[in-house]
C-alpha cells in the first residue's frame, strides 16, 4: 500500500533529524577530542593525569602531576587532586584559547628561588604554553594534536586547600624551605604571550613554625610584562625562628633567637622600574639566649647587652621603614643613611648604646636590606650582580 503525502513528510523529516543528531553527536565528539588533546599538550611530556573527563561546558582532570626538571629542589614543582577548567567552546572551534575559569583543589606547588633571586614557578608547563605555531609546519605535522595557539587568555584561576612550598638558594643551599599550609588563591586574567595588563593576585595562608603558627597574605596587581605593580604584603603572629635565614643571619647575627612571632605590612609600588615600599614591622616577645661569648652579637649589639635591654624593654619592638630604588639600575642598593638608620632603630628601641655601630655596621646594614628586599620579593643588588659590590 502506497504511503501518502503526508506519511512520506514525516518519514523525510525523521531521517533529517536523525541525521542532524548525528551531525551533532559527531560534532560534539569530535570537539572533545579537539579539547582533550589540547589539554594533552598543555602537559607536555612531563605532565600527567589520571583521568581527563570532557563534559559539555567543564573539563576535569584527577591526580594531576607535573615532574620536575633537572636540579629542582623537589619531586613535582606541582601536584592537584583535581583540577576543572571552563573554556569558551566557540573561541575552541575557531583554534583559540580562552579559559573562562580554572579551578584547582588539593595542590602542592612548589617555587624556587635561584641563587640569583629569580623566582621560577611550574617551569614545565610554562615552557609548553609558550610554544606557538611559530614552530612551523612540519613540526606540527610530527605530533598528533595542531600546536597551542599563540594568544591566551585565562579570566579567573583559583587554588583551594592547598600547600605552597617556597625553597630559596639565596639563602643557603640546599634550599632554605619555607611552607604556606592552608592556603588559598586567586589569579584574575592572564593575557598570554603579551603579559601588559594588570594581572590580579590575592594568596593567603598559614606558616607553621617551631612554637607559633602565624598567618601571611598577599594581593594586589602586576603587570608581568613592565613589572609595574601594586601589591601588600602581611604577615601577622609569624615565628620568628622560621624567618631566622632572613631576618637575623643575613644581617649578621649571631646570636641564637629562641623565641618571639613577627607582625609585618609592606606595601609596594613598583612604576618604570622604580620600587617605593613603606613598610612597618613589629617583633613580640623576642628571645635571645645568651651564649656567654663576648663576640656573639644581635644587630651590631653584643649578645649580653641586647639580652639585657629585652628584660627592660618590655614585649614589642616596632621599626618603621622605606624601601626605595631603581630596580633597572645595576647598581641598585638601598639608601646607606636610610639602613643604618633602620640599623640604629632596633637599638635605639631597645635602648642600647650604639656609638660606632653607624661607622662599624656596613655589612651589618646591607644585610638588614636584603631580608627586607627578601621578603617583598625582591632579590638583593648583590645577588643580581655577583660580580660588583655594592657601593
Amino acid at each position: 500500500m502506497p504511503m501518502s503525502k503526508g506519511s512520506r513528510v514525516a518519514v523525510a523529516l525523521t531521517g533529517l533529524v536523525a541525521m542532524l543528531l548525528v551531525m551533532v553527536v559527531a560534532g560534539v565528539l569530535f570537539i572533545q577530542h579537539e579539547v582533550k588533546e589540547r589539554v594533552i599538550a598543555a602537559l607536555g611530556p612531563l605532565g600527567s593525569a589520571d583521568t581527563i573527563d570532557v563534559g559539555l561546558k567543564t573539563i576535569r582532570l584527577t591526580n594531576v602531576r607535573l615532574r620536575a626538571p633537572a636540579n629542582w629542589p623537589a619531586a613535582d614543582p606541582f601536584r592537584a587532586d583535581t583540577v576543572t577548567l571552563e573554556p569558551d567552546v566557540r573561541e575552541l572551534i575557531q583554534r583559540r584559547i580562552h579559559v573562562r575559569n580554572v579551578e584547582v583543589t588539593g595542590f602542592n606547588m612548589t617555587v624556587l628561588r635561584t641563587k640569583d633571586g629569580t623566582v621560577q614557578l611550574l617551569p614545565n608547563l610554562r615552557q609548553t604554553l609558550n610554544e606557538t605555531a611559530n614552530t612551523g609546519a612540519s613540526d606540527a605535522s610530527a605530533s598528533e594534536a595542531a600546536p597551542l595557539p599563540r594568544e591566551k587568555i585565562v579570566d579567573h584561576v583559583e587554588f583551594q586547600r592547598g600547600t605552597f612550598v617556597f625553597y630559596d638558594l639565596t639563602v643557603s643551599n640546599p634550599a632554605y624551605q619555607v611552607a604556606i599550609t592552608d592556603a588559598s588563591a586567586t589569579i584574575d586574567h592572564i593575557h598570554l604571550p603579551d603579559l601588559n595588563e594588570p594581572t590580579a593576585l590575592a594568596v593567603n595562608g598559614s606558616i607553621k613554625g617551631p612554637s607559633h603558627t602565624g598567618t601571611v597574605s598577599f594581593g594586589g596587581w602586576i603587570k608581568i610584562a613592565s613589572k609595574d605593580s601594586q601589591t601588600t604584603t602581611t604577615m601577622r603572629g609569624v615565628d620568628v625562628r622560621t624567618l631566622d635565614p632572613y631576618l637575623l643571619r643575613k644581617a649578621g647575627a649571631k646570636a641564637q633567637v629562641t623565641g618571639g612571632t613577627l607582625d609585618l605590612k609592606v606595601d609596594s609600588t613598583v612604576r618604570n622600574y622604580h620600587l617605593h615600599a613603606p613598610g612597618v614591622v613589629t617583633v613580640h616577645h623576642l628571645q635571645l639566649a645568651d651564649t656567654g661569648n663576648p663576640v656573639d652579637t644581635f644587630l651590631s649589639i653584643p649578645t649580653k647587652a641586647a639580652v639585657a635591654a629585652l628584660k627592660k624593654h618590655g614585649d614589642d619592638i616596632t621599626l618603621h621603614f622605606v624601601l626605595e630604588g631603581n630596580l633597572r639600575d645595576p647598581k641598585f642598593s638601598l639608601n646607606e643613611s636610610l639602613l643604618t638608620k633602620m640599623s640604629n632603630g632596633f637599638a635605639e628601641a631597645l635602648g642600647v648604646s650604639v656609638a660606632g655601630v653607624a661607622k662599624g655596621a656596613g655589612e651589618t646594614v646591607k644585610g638588614i636590606g636584603n631580608a627586607l628586599l627578601n621578603l617583598i620579593g625582591k632579590e638583593p643588588a648583590d645577588a643580581q650582580h655577583p660580580s660588583r659590590s655594592s657601593p
